[in-house]
């Protein structure tokens, strides 16, 4: 019998890590198609919840390595003519 999906805290997560385990967790629940109708919307407003996370995370450090890469970045050969004037 799946997890109960009550259980699941509407918290932000600790960590991206975190996040992508309990998003996981959720799809497998919800692929093996034994939840109640009520608990697959729960687990999917919750999935969005984490995927959106995970996505401004993702950003934030992104963010990060173009400061710490400061000057060293350079663009794909396919984008170097592209905005050059």
């Amino acid at each position: 019998m799946p997890k109960n999906l009550a259980a699941v805290s509407p918290a932000v997560p600790a960590s991206f890590e975190e996040a992508m385990a309990e998003l996981a967790q959720l799809v497998t629940q919800m692929e093996a198609g034994q939840l109640p109708l009520e608990a697959s919307v729960a687990a999917y407003a919750r999935g969005a919840e984490l995927v959106k996370y995970c996505a401004a995370q993702l950003e934030k450090v992104e963010a990060q390595v173009k400061v710490l890469e400061g000057d060293m970045l350079k663009p794909f050969a396919g984008e170097a003519g592209e905005g050059a004037q």
